[in-house]
């Protein structure tokens, strides 16, 4: 949630921030019934203290022989007048509130405005692979190795789903196995949350009000339950309405979850097989700081998630995203973007995006520095990594001419030591 004082301060800068996300919101409006609910909170307060002032000179009023019953009339008025102003504060607070809660973050001031097609590609790591030979997409790889199996998936579940047998399970599990590793190595502790979220929780998250539509809601549950989409919108609420000491901050968290999702993959060939699906198994990272230690914390995330497709040595880029291509609560995203040899595109498994107070606001998620004084932490989260594209990857870069797979030598020890994939006869 964006500071409502800083709104009212700078307002003709907050409405050219959130342009450049593309996001329509009537800031005038916002703030005229911010400034109409601070005079009528004004109002209140003095009528109050009119009431109280009038009440206690009624003794005084009583020892001289005057008449109190003016005074209990003016009393009366008065909480009459209050009764209303309050009817319309309440009012107020929901029109507020419907048009503050759905605003965006503000994109931090060095992006590019508008949506991808301002993306930037910022660093590559090695070239794209050459081939030899005729290569195969992961679909005809992954079938043809014994790995996924798509058909019985959908017979059971539908389509956007899959199996992974026998090896393809052993290979999934290994790269999850190989994230955890690492990140334990890097001082992250490792959380398993919660798969049934409440609304607040997504109300945090900031995916609602404004896409509750996007999530798996659990019917005939009361309060709403949904399923979660990303372990990020566990684990940014993990310390919602509590207030830590400045010395424990940063916090550094990391889970591995499946996520579901509503908008599965379409028919189109960069979405075919497991690129995009109702389900799909990360590995997310999530740290808390100081206002001071966000850009540090940002840099770390991103530096954790490239070392791992470095370490499985992937040919990827990073892009900087453009200000209407980071999500709704995100202020900046670098997303990290692996090739797919096959169709010469990159797709995203990793996107390290700061939050900066904005889920904090919504969670009221806060800190007391030395000097007492509290402050709303920073939220930042990163995939670390999500394997439903990593392992079509792999497929696809390792290929060999017999149509055999290499295993990344990383993920060896974790596959019992199998060095190749080979197809089943």
């Amino acid at each position: 949630m964006i500071d409502i004082n800083y709104i009212m301060q700078n307002k003709e800068h907050v409405k050219e921030l959130l342009k450049r996300k593309l996001f329509d919101a009537d800031i005038d409006t916002l703030c005229e019934n911010v400034e109409e609910k601070r005079k009528i909170q004004k109002q209140v307060e003095d009528n109050k203290a009119e009431q109280n002032k009038l009440s206690k000179s009624v003794p005084q009023v009583k020892k001289e022989g005057g008449d109190v019953n003016q005074i209990f009339a003016k009393v009366k008025a008065l909480a009459s007048e209050n009764k209303e102003n309050e009817a319309k504060l309440e009012k107020l607070e929901e029109e507020i509130n419907k048009i503050l809660f759905a605003l965006p973050n503000l994109p931090d001031e060095d992006l590019l405005p508008g949506g991808k097609e301002n993306n930037k590609p910022i660093s590559y790591f090695k070239e794209k692979p050459k081939f030899g030979f005729k290569i195969k997409n992961h679909v005809e790889l992954a079938e043809s190795l014994g790995l996924i199996d798509y058909d019985r998936a959908a017979k059971i579940s539908g389509h956007g789903t899959w199996f992974y047998t026998n090896l393809g399970a052993r290979l999934e599990w290994a790269l999850i196995n190989f994230f955890i590793s690492e990140h334990l190595k890097d001082g992250f502790t490792f959380m398993l949350p919660p798969h049934l979220l409440n609304y607040e929780s997504g109300f945090t998250a900031g995916q609602f009000p404004k896409f509750e539509g996007d999530v798996f809601e659990i019917k005939g549950v009361e309060p709403m339950k949904f399923l979660l989409p990303t372990a990020e919108t566990a684990l940014v609420n993990y310390y919602r309405n509590e207030i830590l000491s400045e010395d424990e901050l940063p916090k550094k968290f990391f889970a591995y979850t499946p996520c579901y999702r509503k908008e599965a993959g379409s028919y189109r060939t960069e979405e075919r097989g497991m690129i995009r699906g109702y389900q799909f198994n990360k590995v997310e990272m999530v740290e808390y700081t100081k206002e001071d230690d966000s850009d540090r914390a940002f840099e770390e995330l991103v530096n954790k998630a490239k070392t791992l497709l470095e370490k499985l040595g992937l040919h990827f880029r990073i892009s900087k995203l453009a200000a209407a291509d980071c999500s709704h609560s995100m202020a900046r995203t670098y997303d990290l973007e692996v090739y797919l040899p096959s169709i010469d595109i990159y797709k995203e498994v990793s996107s390290v995006s700061n939050a900066r107070s904005y889920q904090a606001r919504r969670g009221m998620m806060r800190y007391r520095d030395k000097d007492g004084k509290v402050h709303y932490m920073h939220t930042l989260n990163g995939s670390g990594l999500a394997t439903s594209r990593v392992f079509p990857a792999i497929l696809e870069q390792y290929q060999q001419e017999d149509g055999s797979v290499l295993v990344p030598e990383v993920l060896q020890p974790f596959m019992g030591g199998i060095k190749v994939i080979k197809p089943i006869k």
